[in-house]
């Protein structure tokens, strides 16, 4: 697919791909594969997030007993504050928000002091607290502030870990950047500084689920219910102090396999700890989770046993929607590894993905999306607002699953959408999530509201010449 919007910046071609023949043919004919993970072409409206996002706002951000500090402008943090519905027992991660507040006189003269006094006061305010995380800006490590020697005097102060993450947003070409640096920092500064106390003979780590809506009340009472044990979330829902203990577990079962496979290798290497990559969406992938989780351990009886259970009781929900979803083409644009997990899920429901396109996503993520789309299925690597408009106009989905940003966009051109970001509803992920999911997309794509949206609000005056092309985009 050649985009007219992409004539004036024809390096973006490298970046769109069509599987033709169960092969990737990109679209500027080289042939080769889809070009991704590299730095966003001049004049591109890209819609990638910066590293600190990456950091803050996904992997460190759910940690639900710590301060979370931003060193820099208020800006960024009131940027990085509760826009993500990573939900915890405890919401003080959501309730507020910190920042050192830097201004012009800081950048001049310099802020490490400023962060010190701030990290400090914070403490007083909530003693509750069990840690301060500081992220690190651009302002700030464009001024040269050693954060790091400041987070090292501020322990020593409040006598409690206070972990400095450098993510400045210029380092990287994306947000995934953050969530490296995340996992390395949490990994190199709290896993591994305390022991457990109980021992279980089948102990796993949650590993790259971030808690949006509460997904895991939908998956961790399966792995409880086969007699697993859950030590640490990766970060959904997670405390400092079960952080620290992360090594203890036998299995890492990895969900995000983009922003935590990182601490995955790291706990490989450092302490021998094997994973296991899953999807934690769908009917038949939870049921493969389960699965794989059972023959690691030996217990595929027990797995057994709660997967019959459950799709006993989802199984009839979920054939009730179909009829209504069957046939229907979708358009999935998400920051990684969604865009593969879905295709599955999506086809359960009786549903084809027609395009799929990812913000960060690496070349493991679109060999995925390879392996699990069908022939003619367009990729797109970090699509900007015009590309989506010309995807919209010329595929003519049913429904476009993105990011609230991209509501809007799809909502004027006509076309329902699902947030599959932060979800409409939720929780998505499990067997009871899929029935959320499939309610979410069952009354996006057959409200009554799109046959106004696409029909003329009022007449075309005789003397006015509209061509056909408008009244469509109308």
């Amino acid at each position: 697919m050649q985009f007219k919007c992409n004539e004036t910046i024809p390096e973006r071609q490298a970046h769109v791909a069509i599987k033709v023949g169960g092969q990737c043919a990109r679209s500027d004919g080289s042939g080769c594969f889809i070009e991704s993970n590299t730095a966003t072409t001049p004049g591109d409206m890209t819609e990638r997030g910066c590293t600190y996002a990456g950091c803050r706002g996904v992997v460190g951000g759910p940690v639900k007993d710590v301060i979370q500090m931003t060193h820099g402008p208020i800006g960024c943090a009131f940027f990085s504050w509760g826009y993500r519905p990573h939900l915890a027992d405890d919401d003080f991660h959501m309730k507020y928000t910190f920042v050192s507040d830097m201004d012009e006189s800081n950048v001049v003269f310099g802020g490490e002091k400023k962060l010190l006094d701030c990290i400090i006061e914070a403490n007083n305010e909530f003693p509750d607290a069990k840690g301060v995380f500081v992220y690190n800006t651009c302002t700030t490590a464009l001024i040269g502030d050693d954060g790091g020697e400041v987070a090292k005097l501020a322990q020593e102060a409040i006598g409690k870990p206070v972990i400095f993450f450098e993510c400045e947003g210029f380092r990287g070409v994306s947000q995934s950047e953050g969530h490296h640096i995340g996992n390395e920092t949490i990994f190199k500064e709290l896993v591994g500084s305390a022991d457990l106390v109980e021992d279980h003979p089948y102990t796993i780590n949650i590993v790259g689920d971030y808690n949006i809506k509460h997904d895991e009340k939908t998956f961790e009472p399966l792995f409880e219910a086969m007699g697993c044990k859950i030590i640490t979330r990766f970060t959904g829902n997670v405390s400092v102090d079960e952080l620290k203990v992360m090594h203890k577990a036998k299995l890492n079962v990895v969900h995000c396999q983009r922003s935590a496979t990182y601490i995955a290798d790291m706990q490989q290497t450092k302490y021998g700890t094997p994973y296991v990559n899953v999807t934690l969406w769908g009917l038949k992938e939870m049921s493969d989770a389960l699965r794989t989780v059972g023959s690691f351990f030996g217990l595929e009886a027990e797995a057994e046993r709660v997967i019959e259970t459950e799709l006993a009781k989802i199984k009839p929900q979920i054939e009730a929607f179909k009829p209504r979803l069957q046939g229907k083409r979708v358009f999935v644009y998400q920051g990684g590894p969604r865009a593969w997990h879905w295709i599955e899920l999506l086809r359960e429901l009786g549903m084809e993905v027609v395009a799929a396109a990812t913000t960060f996503g690496h070349q493991d993520d679109y060999e995925k999306i390879l392996d699990r789309a069908s022939d003619g299925t367009l990729m797109i690597d970090n699509p900007n607002a015009p590309e989506i408009i010309e995807i919209l106009q010329t595929l003519k989905p049913d429904l476009f699953i993105s990011g609230n940003k991209e509501r809007y966009l799809s909502h004027k051109l006509g076309v329902p959408f699902v947030n599959g970001h932060t979800y409409d509803t939720g929780p998505y992920a499990g067997f009871s999530g899929m029935v959320n999911f499939a309610r979410d997309i069952d009354k996006a794509i057959n409200s009554t509201i799109w046959k106004l949206v696409r029909a003329q609000a009022r007449p075309v005056p005789v003397s006015v010449s509209v061509s056909s092309t408008e009244e469509e985009d109308f």
